[in-house]
């Protein structure tokens, strides 16, 4: 597995989090603006870290005005 940088394991914390309390579908801007990031900087990221996380699966679940993802635990 890859080395995550900071913001990768920042982006990773809070939707383990998130997850664990319940909570299953989040936007890029809610993610970012929790955490300090740019919405771009999450969405661009969250993909790839769909495939290194091992304990939480990050799917997009559906594109209206922004996406939506759909985060669950594993």
């Amino acid at each position: 597995m890859t080395e995550l940088s900071e913001e990768d394991e920042r982006i990773l914390s809070y939707l383990r989090d998130r997850a664990a309390g319940g909570k299953r579908y989040f936007r890029s801007k809610g993610i970012a603006e929790a955490i300090g990031l740019t919405a771009k900087q999450v969405g661009s990221r969250l993909p790839r870290l769909d495939e290194h996380s091992e304990d939480v699966d990050i799917e997009k679940w559906s594109r209206a005005r922004s996406t939506t993802w759909r985060v669950t635990p594993e």
